[in-house]
């Protein structure tokens, strides 16, 4: 019986490893990264791998306090690995792996853990993967799993310490359940402390819920393992503490961490209810039965605390206690982004394969249910029908022939095609009254998924990302004197990553062209790998085709060198921009550069 488990165990995980590898790694590196937060990160892990120093991240010749080091180590440590210029020829892969990487792991945790604790199922083989896919193909975690950022590595680190805890605490083995401590350090490596925050809401609801609480906080040895966490996350902060000081507290501590969370940062301020509405987004088409989980948790959980409850069927009450954590922590947030959804993502994974496994029988919550599913299809694919209607009114200054792109590329009479045929799919699944159900529908998806989204990672590298990557090949190409480099209007970190210059990022104003003038003049910025010359004659500027029609810069003579989308390759004499700075100052403009956060995105 043993082996049978084993067996089955086995071919359950690969069964969620291939699906993870489809969802997750399949055309990792094959486009350019988007800006504008990705190229930062890339940026700064790449300097970390050539220059040798590990121990403070840097951009752009600026200290990036934004986040610690765990994420800029990982993907340092592919760009270190032989042949990286080779296997990694946009040099995305690199910097997308950790992501993609942590979110496969937590989707085999994931279908492990309900394997192996099926929670008064006989589907010990069909639950997990429901729940594997259920977690991987939500619309943020496909996104954000693939993106070059931090937020998928404190999702798929945390979320697997939480998991590791709970079975420590369900399981009779006496581990020392330092595994789970071990990750929540990671987390607190990838995103600060908000990952302590988090873990400590959901074990200490949970433990408030749990007539046995005293035992099973025991299990889980929180002095050792609080030791451990600290061992593993501290030192960095302190290292980097005496090495910048207070610039480091300020930036990391007091704006990235107590100001986001006190206060709105970057115009990101929404209601209170505004995860309720993420929530909603980030599980479809399978929100229907995430409330239903949602409720029938509850149901149970109030069923359990009557009578007498095994640890081993606390799941869901756990994953319940996960989720709600997550949502009341950041509902309380002044700045609110949904990304910070994503840690709860796994929770609601669970919650619904909680439904999953009820639905044995056809009732009428359960055709409630699937009429709002297959409502939700059909209304996906009448907006494709009407796809003319909706693409007009795209404005995207980057991607001014995005709409024109996508009907000429096919994609919108793809999507109408899958989307009219899902829905025809579900319409008869449904009626097959299968129990079986939604694992089929979410395969169809993952089908879809992979049907639909690689044309559509092409086309926006290609509209949005080329021109970038072809102009900065042609600045390597054509640059004399170890020229500086500007960007002038829309600002693209993604110009740095792929250049490898300092670049001086300036708005299109009146005040933009004085602070180049000055800074050019003032503002010295160390590049590891290849010092500007701030004294040679003249610049290369990338100014974009709205910037070009601002009086301030059209007057000023330039040779053109290049254009690419809608950039534009300039060289300006520096003499010529000092002459119309001076003239702009006369006129009453000032520069604020010394004033703001220079390159601050």
């Amino acid at each position: 019986m043993i082996l049978l488990n084993s067996k089955k165990r086995l071919i359950t995980l690969l069964i969620v490893l291939v699906c993870g590898i489809i969802i997750f790694i399949l055309g990792l590196g094959t486009t350019g990264l988007v800006d504008e937060t990705p190229p930062l990160f890339a940026a700064a892990a790449r300097a970390m791998s050539e220059s040798g120093d590990w121990l403070t991240p840097k951009v752009n010749g600026i200290f990036r306090f934004d986040k610690p080091p765990l994420i800029y180590w990982l993907m340092g440590f592919f760009y270190s690995l032989p042949k990286n210029e080779i296997w990694d020829s946009f040099g995305t892969l690199s910097a997308r792996l950790p992501s993609a990487l942590a979110s496969l792991f937590l989707m085999l945790m994931i279908g492990d853990t309900l394997f192996c604790w099926p929670q008064k199922s006989n589907r010990q083989f069909l639950t997990p993967i429901v729940a594997s896919l259920g977690f991987a193909l939500s619309p943020l975690i496909i996104i954000w799993s693939r993106t070059a950022v931090s937020d998928a590595l404190l999702t798929g680190t945390l979320g697997i310490s939480l998991l590791l805890f709970w079975r420590r605490m369900a399981s009779e083995n006496n581990d020392q359940c330092i595994s789970a401590w071990v990750f929540l350090g990671f987390a607190i490596l990838v995103k600060g402390p908000v990952a302590f925050v988090l873990a400590l809401l959901t074990i200490t609801s949970f433990l408030f819920c749990q007539k046995n609480w005293k035992t099973l906080l025991s299990k889980i040895n929180p002095k050792k393992g609080f030791l451990i966490t600290t061992l593993i996350s501290v030192p960095w902060y302190i290292l980097e503490l005496l090495k910048e000081g207070k610039p480091f507290w300020d930036n990391f501590f007091g704006y990235h961490n107590f100001q986001r969370y006190t206060s709105v940062v970057n115009n990101h301020a929404e209601p209170f209810w505004f995860f309720l509405y993420i929530m909603i987004l980030a599980s479809l088409p399978f929100t229907p039965f995430l409330y239903h989980g949602i409720f029938k948790t509850f149901k149970d959980f109030f069923k359990s605390s009557k009578e007498s409850c095994n640890v081993t069927e606390t799941l869901y009450t756990y994953s319940l206690c996960w989720l709600t954590s997550v949502l009341i922590f950041f509902s309380l947030s002044a700045t609110k982004l949904p990304s910070y959804w994503l840690p709860a993502i796994p929770a609601a994974a669970l919650l619904t394969s909680n439904s999953f496994i009820s639905l044995k029988n056809i009732n009428k919550s359960y055709l409630y249910f699937w009429i709002f599913n297959i409502l939700i299809l059909f209304g996906f694919s009448i907006a494709f029908f009407f796809s003319n209607i909706w693409l007009s009114s795209i404005n995207d200054p980057e991607m001014p022939n995005l709409a024109s792109e996508l009907i000429s590329s096919g994609i919108i009479f793809k999507a109408k095609l899958f989307f009219s045929s899902f829905t025809l799919l579900a319409i008869i699944l449904f009626s097959l009254k299968s129990r079986n159900i939604l694992l089929y529908l979410q395969i169809l998806l993952l089908i879809g998924q992979s049907y639909l989204m690689s044309p559509i990672r092409k086309l926006a590298d290609t509209s949005r990302q080329l021109p970038l990557r072809n102009i900065s090949k042609l600045i390597l190409d054509i640059r004399e004197g170890r020229e500086t480099l500007a960007m002038i209007g829309i600002r693209k970190p993604s110009l740095h990553y792929y250049s490898r210059q300092i670049v001086f990022y300036e708005p299109n104003t009146e005040e933009g062209l004085i602070n180049l003038s000055e800074r050019l003049n003032t503002d010295r910025r160390e590049n590891y790998e290849d010092q500007p010359d701030y004294e040679y004659k003249s610049l290369l500027v990338v100014i974009d085709e709205y910037s070009t029609r601002r009086q301030q810069w059209s007057k000023i003579n330039h040779q053109k060198l290049g254009k690419f989308g809608i950039y534009n390759l300039w060289r300006i004499q520096k003499s010529d921009l000092n002459k119309y700075s001076r003239f702009l100052v006369k006129s009453g403009y000032k520069s604020d550069w010394e004033n703001r956060k220079v390159e601050k995105f």
